[in-house]
């Protein structure tokens, strides 16, 4: 056991390796019984050695060397030139004119501010990192499972090919089989008929022969010859076999025809990652960070969709991944960062879902209008949740208590909000206080629901133009019409609606190609006008960026608009 370190040992000296430290040496860091304080002292006469006792080590600054004074020591600094200065260098007017401050006096600043950035490394660069280095191991991950399903649908349609040439070799066999049989009982007709003639004719020649050799003169007159007949030979069969032409398959038309993969990518965002803070989210209770709304909002992300006539929604599955829907029964998810696809449902009754959502722990939800049903995606799996009856659903909210479903009835007439717990209704909001309908009945509208941080429920319905508001009880809080001058002086035409953490409510004015951005309390604050092209549906990921689906260009657009 080494008896200098030993946490069983008390310390000893570093030079005698015997004797209990009493005093330590400041300068070079070394412990010391008081026998060997002078041996150390006269050791290295060049430095400037501050002996201490040994319960005080480290009490006594340790000045730097001066880079032009290798002897002297500085306890002086030169904000000018941001470097620590000697006597000597004073003495020499090397930094005359310059503002010089007592070292200690600068140490105090300097310690604040690696403090400061210690503790942001430790608070959040550390904690970034670390998540940024667990979502690509993650994504890691998900590539294998995706690759492998990729690999899995090649070698599936592999399969339904040779199903169908199978299909379609046996057929053309059985077309083969067909015409032959066709054919030979045609042959076989004519032979017959050629058979009998050939009988005919021998008996005849026959007759013929026995009349021409016989005495009998009656008989040779009895003779009928049917020569005139045989002379009009049978019609001869002409047969013209088919033929198999086989078309001569080329590598690139195969691959036209069997299908082919689409161009993967692999590009670098700088806006993608962003500095994870300590802050918890509002729903663990504490107050969301304070953000302020850019001058000018930015798009940082295209995504193509894909669709080939419009797209009308799109919902955050997490900040990397994001499902669409549009006039088309299936429903897309695309990675925000790469814009490829990563899967596809089509929805049950092949009928174009009204509006999508995603659930609190990451399932695909969509209304299905025709049907009237409320639909869950589990494990690529779909369930029917709801099954309305004389209602039809517009859109649905996913919330941590339920989902939220705007519905219209089958004439028309009536339009409301029905909140959920699984398939059980628990609250239905129709009417204000007067009795008036709070929503516009009609069919052919667009209505997006959302619900604010606050439990507000926020209804854009674009037959009334109006943001319709109401808190948690079903109360009217406000009705927002719009504000002037609109980016294109249009009419106020709500369509997506979202929220995001600071309460803000965001909704898209198809008419103006802008996004609105009003406050809890119905306050306009700012457009969103980003060259934004026939704004649909929006949302927003963890970190408030906002996600706009485009209708006619079918494009999902990723803008910054908050600092």
């Amino acid at each position: 056991m080494d008896h200098r370190t030993s946490a069983q040992d008390v310390m000893r000296c570093d030079l005698c390796e015997t004797t209990v430290v009493q005093i330590h040496c400041d300068t070079c860091l070394v412990n010391l019984c008081t026998a060997c304080v002078g041996k150390h002292m006269i050791s290295d006469e060049s430095n400037d050695h501050k002996v201490v006792k040994f319960q005080a080590r480290k009490s006594t600054p340790l000045y730097p060397r001066c880079t032009s004074h290798n002897k002297e020591r500085c306890e002086m600094y030169c904000k000018q030139c941001d470097i620590p200065v000697c006597i000597s260098c004073v003495a020499l007017n090397q930094h005359l004119g310059h503002e010089l401050s007592k070292i200690m006096h600068v140490v105090g600043e300097k310690k604040d501010i690696i403090i400061k950035e210690r503790n942001e490394l430790n608070d959040t660069i550390y904690p970034t990192y670390q998540d940024i280095a667990s979502g690509v191991q993650n994504r890691m991950t998900q590539l294998e499972k995706e690759y492998g399903d990729l690999s899995t649908a090649v070698t599936k349609h592999g399969e339904d090919w040779h199903r169908e040439i199978d299909k379609l070799v046996k057929k053309l066999k059985a077309e083969i089989e067909e015409m032959k049989n066709k054919h030979l009982q045609t042959l076989q007709k004519h032979l017959n008929e050629v058979n009998k003639n050939i009988s005919d004719i021998k008996e005849e020649i026959s007759s013929v022969e026995i009349a021409i050799n016989t005495n009998d003169l009656s008989k040779l007159f009895s003779v009928m010859s049917n020569v005139h007949i045989y002379r009009n030979l049978p019609h001869k069969i002409m047969l013209s076999l088919p033929k198999f032409i086989p078309r001569k398959i080329q590598g690139e038309e195969l691959n036209k025809l069997f299908g082919a993969l689409s161009l993967s990518s692999l590009t670098s965002d700088k806006h993608c990652y962003s500095m994870k803070t300590t802050q918890k989210s509002p729903e663990a209770g504490s107050s969301p960070q304070v953000k302020q709304l850019r001058d000018e909002s930015e798009i940082v992300t295209t995504i193509k969709t894909g669709y080939g006539i419009y797209l009308f929604n799109e919902a955050c599955l997490s900040d990397e991944d994001i499902w669409t829907s549009g006039k088309d029964s299936t429903m897309k998810l695309y990675s925000i960062n790469q814009g490829s696809l990563l899967k596809s449902i089509t929805t049950k009754s092949g009928e174009w879902p009204s509006n999508i959502a995603v659930t609190k722990s990451g399932d695909l939800v969509y209304t299905d209008y025709v049907e009237r049903t409320v639909n869950i995606v589990k494990n690529e799996k779909i369930e029917e949740v709801i099954r309305l009856q004389n209602w039809k659903p517009k859109d649905v909210c996913s919330t941590s208590s339920g989902d939220l479903v705007i519905m219209n009835n089958d004439e028309s007439n009536q339009s409301k909000v029905v909140c959920y717990t699984g398939s059980s209704e628990k609250q239905t909001i129709q009417f204000d206080d007067k009795g008036n309908p709070l929503y516009s009945p009609s069919s052919l509208c667009f209505r997006y629901i959302t619900e604010n941080r606050n439990l507000d429920i926020c209804v854009s319905d674009d037959t009334a133009r109006a943001v319709v508001v109401v808190n948690q009880a079903g109360k009217l809080s406000f009705r927002y019409t719009g504000h002037t001058p609109a980016p294109k002086n249009e009419p106020f035409n709500p369509r997506g609606i979202t929220t995001d953490s600071q309460n803000h409510i965001l909704t898209a004015d198809y008419n103006n190609d802008c996004v609105h951005i009003i406050d809890q309390d119905g306050q306009f604050l700012r457009y969103i006008d980003c060259k934004l092209s026939d704004p649909m549906g929006l949302c927003t990921d963890t970190y408030d960026n906002l996600f706009v689906a485009q209708r006619n260009n079918r494009q999902v657009k990723k803008v910054k608009y908050l600092q």
